[in-house]
């Protein structure tokens, strides 16, 4: 029996992408699985955290197995998670560089893709682009991993005082990016970035999943409680394999906090208290970054995969 996405080729030539996004906690990752499943789809992961192996509670990465080489979840395809060691910093032009790869995979098997995750950078940068900045360059971030967090920030402040101004003294990566970029450019960041994005992301059909402030901030503490105990087993063995607290995938939102109640330096409540705040904070940041674009097709709550595939289907019309 042909696919539903494999019907849809043969009526329209060809399939735009399907992206999924929203805060996080608002169901993204369950509506993804059922919307493939239903579409006969392959799932991209838009996720700067879940690429990283040996997370998976703290980073919500949904759990799978691989079949070869690719990552399966409920028998769906679903890329782009669980294959970076925990000490490789990923970034943007990686991801972007990888996804168009596996995307023209999907194509070619006659397969919808569905992008799906709350990295609202990488869904600019793949669908719209972004500005073209310098890449990565290991030497400077060796150099920069032997400097205190206060001598970055200090040291930022003093060649960009936009940048440091915009950048919390805690995002040591994003710090340690905007250094960068003027250590290779001789230009302040902040006078690279023309802050103009696109508001759309091209001729996609683009689901925003939306619950109300109250729910949604209930969702993150309850889905906090589930996983703590998780994210503490998870950064024991690291830990104990020798990683430190700089090593990035340790730096992903809750695991420092993680760490510092296992160091006792915060007790228990604390650090889960902690972590259900910057989760909040972290959601509130998505609404705010998604909130530019105007093609997308807000739902204020659970929808069906059923739903959006009937939308789908008239929107393509």
């Amino acid at each position: 029996m042909p696919s539903a996405a494999a019907g849809i080729f043969t009526l329209y030539n060809i399939v735009m992408a399907i992206i999924i996004a929203g805060p996080t906690a608002s169901g993204k990752t369950d509506l993804a699985l059922e919307l493939a499943r239903v579409a006969g789809g392959e799932i991209i992961s838009v996720d700067s955290r879940q690429v990283y192996r040996e997370l998976s509670f703290g980073t919500a990465k949904p759990e799978g197995t691989y079949r070869g080489s690719i990552y399966t979840v409920k028998d769906i395809p679903y890329h782009m998670v669980n294959f970076l060691p925990p000490d490789q910093v990923y970034n943007t032009g990686l991801f972007v560089d990888a996804a168009k790869k596996i995307e023209a995979d999907i194509l070619a098997r006659k397969k919808i893709p569905v992008f799906a995750g709350g990295t609202g950078m990488w869904l600019q940068a793949y669908f719209a682009g972004m500005d073209k900045l310098p890449p990565a360059d290991a030497a400077l971030r060796t150099k920069f991993s032997a400097m205190t967090k206060a001598r970055l920030y200090q040291k930022l402040a003093e060649v960009d005082a936009e940048s440091a101004a915009a950048i919390p003294p805690g995002n040591i990566q994003r710090v340690m990016r905007a250094l960068e970029i003027f250590e290779l450019t001789g230009t302040p960041a902040s006078k690279l970035r023309t802050g103009k994005f696109n508001t759309d992301l091209g001729d996609n059909f683009f689901v925003y999943l939306d619950l109300e402030k109250d729910e949604l901030n209930s969702r993150i503490e309850k889905r906090t409680n589930l996983i703590f105990d998780g994210m503490i087993d998870e950064t024991h063995v690291l830990l104990r394999r020798g990683f430190t607290p700089e090593t990035p995938a340790l730096k992903s939102l809750g695991y420092p906090q993680v760490i510092d109640f296992i160091n006792g330096k915060i007790s228990r409540a604390a650090a889960l208290g902690n972590i259900i705040i910057l989760t909040r904070q972290y959601a509130k940041r998505q609404r705010t970054w998604f909130a530019r674009y105007k093609n997308k097709i807000v739902f204020n709550g659970p929808v069906s995969a059923e739903r959006v595939w009937g939308d789908f289907l008239k929107w393509k019309k």
